[in-house]
């Protein structure tokens, strides 16, 4: 090769870095496939694209500028990129993860997003035993822990739930839904049971809420059984009311 175009290369060997990036490929596609067949929102494409980018990135950092040593005044940090890949995965794994009615969602793909980008970068680090023991890590987690959850859930103690009765149509299920928020609870569900009409004309609501949060639940129905236009306020488990006296 002449000697002005082998100036232009920082590594000689090149094709055996091509190893690791396929790699890193066959792993990361391996852990698409499993996310794309449960319909989770990044799929086999993210995840793999993910994975081969981090481990390129790891290749160039290790041997980018391997030209550059033998210049004067010129140190190589190679852990400086890989520290820039763990940042910048976290703006693709925070878009994965959205709040809906309170609730949040995504959290276990971008989990496994950031865990893909590692996969790559041990792989763009010569570490092969390192990547594949975290892919099947990955399946240990998502697949053999699911049993587990569920049985965990099966166990878990019933959510709280706050029962009203209060008059409709004056605006006071926004200003309980407020107490609720002061008071440090979350709506998870809002069901309504029936509507029935009072004594006095009224249209009477009866609704449940099932709430999340660590506040005071007596405290709670206390202060909204004082809300003007509530009839009733209590907490149990119940799934209807009882009918007024």
């Amino acid at each position: 090769m002449p000697t002005g175009l082998s100036s232009l290369w920082s590594s000689g060997g090149q094709w055996s870095l091509l190893l690791p990036v396929l790699l890193a490929l066959v792993l990361t596609t391996v852990i698409g496939l499993e996310r794309e067949a449960g319909a989770k929102s990044a799929g086999l494409r993210t995840h793999t694209l993910v994975g081969v980018g981090a481990a390129v990135f790891m290749l160039v950092s290790k041997y980018g500028f391997a030209d550059m040593l033998d210049t004067s005044h010129v140190a190589l940090d190679p852990s400086r990129i890989g520290a820039q890949i763990v940042s910048g995965i976290g703006f693709i794994g925070g878009g994965l993860i959205f709040v809906r009615q309170d609730v949040v969602r995504g959290l276990t793909t971008a989990a496994t997003v950031w865990l893909a980008a590692g996969i790559g970068m041990a792989c763009g680090a010569g570490l092969p035993v390192l990547a594949v023991a975290a892919t099947a890590g990955h399946f240990v987690v998502t697949r053999g822990l699911l049993p587990l959850a569920r049985a965990t859930q099966r166990h878990r103690r019933d959510p709280p739930v706050l029962q009203l009765r209060y008059a409709d149509g004056h605006g006071i299920l926004r200003t309980v839904l407020q107490r609720c928020t002061q008071q440090g609870w979350s709506v998870q569900d809002l069901a309504i049971a029936r509507e029935t009409v009072g004594d006095d004309g009224d249209r009477v609501a009866a609704v449940t809420l099932q709430l999340a949060g660590r506040g005071d639940l007596a405290a709670l129905a206390t202060e909204i059984a004082e809300v003007e236009g509530v009839r009733s306020a209590r907490t149990g488990h119940e799934d209807t009311f009882d009918e007024e006296e």
